[in-house]
C-alpha cells in the first residue's frame, strides 16, 4: 500500500463527492410545480452596493404545496427583490402585497415536463462527464508516483470503481429528481 496513493483516492472521491452536490444544486434551479426556495438562490440583489442572494435578506416560506412568499427584512428592498424575480429567468410572475412577495407556481404541462426532464438529462450528463474527468485526473497523478506495475495497477482498478459508483450515483439522482418532475 502506498500512502500517497491511499490519501490520493480520498481526494478523488471528495471531488466526485462534491459533483455530486453541484449536480443537485443545478437540480434545484428546475420548477417541478412545487414550491421550493432553492429555486431563488441564483437571484440576488443590489443591498447597500453588494450584490446579495434574496434568501439572505429576506425569510422564504412556503404557505401552500405551489407557493412561495418571500418577506424580507427590510422593507425598502421590496421593489429590488420583485423586479429580480421579475427579469430573471425562472420565468414567475412575483404578486407585491406591500409586506412581502409572493410567487405562485402554475401547474406544469405535459410538454414543459418532458423538457424538463431534459434538462435533467443535461445535468446528469456534466456530472458524469465531471466524474470521468477527475477519473483521468486521478489516473495521471497515480502514475506520476512511479509505483510498481501492479500496483499502479490496482489504483487504476480502484479510481475506475469510484467513478463507476459515482457514475451510478449520478443517474439514480438524475432517475429522483425526473419521477418527480413527472409526478402530477
Amino acid at each position: 500500500m502506498n500512502e500517497q496513493a491511499d490519501f490520493l483516492l480520498i481526494e478523488l472521491e471528495e471531488k466526485m463527492e462534491k459533483s455530486i452536490e453541484a449536480t443537485k444544486a443545478e437540480f434545484a434551479t428546475i420548477r417541478t410545480g412545487r414550491a421550493n426556495p432553492a429555486l431563488l438562490d441564483q437571484i440576488t440583489i443590489e443591498y447597500y452596493g453588494v450584490e446579495t442572494p434574496i434568501k439572505q435578506i429576506s425569510s422564504i416560506s412556503v404557505p401552500e404545496g405551489n407557493q412561495l412568499y418571500i418577506k424580507p427584512f427590510d422593507k425598502s428592498v421590496l421593489k429590488k427583490i420583485e423586479y429580480a424575480i421579475g427579469t430573471s429567468p425562472i420565468g414567475l410572475t412575483p404578486q407585491n402585497d406591500g409586506i412581502g412577495i409572493r410567487l405562485v407556481l402554475p401547474v406544469l404541462t405535459e410538454e414543459r415536463r418532458r423538457t424538463l426532464c431534459k434538462d435533467v438529462e443535461r445535468f446528469v450528463e456534466a456530472g458524469k462527464v465531471a466524474v470521468r474527468n477527475i477519473r483521468r485526473e486521478g489516473n495521471e497523478l497515480i502514475k506520476k508516483l512511479d509505483l510498481p506495475e501492479d500496483s499502479e495497477h490496482g489504483y487504476i482498478e480502484d479510481v475506475q470503481t469510484l467513478t463507476n459508483r459515482y457514475t451510478e450515483k449520478m443517474e439514480e439522482i438524475g432517475k429522483k429528481k425526473t419521477e418527480e418532475i413527472m409526478v402530477i
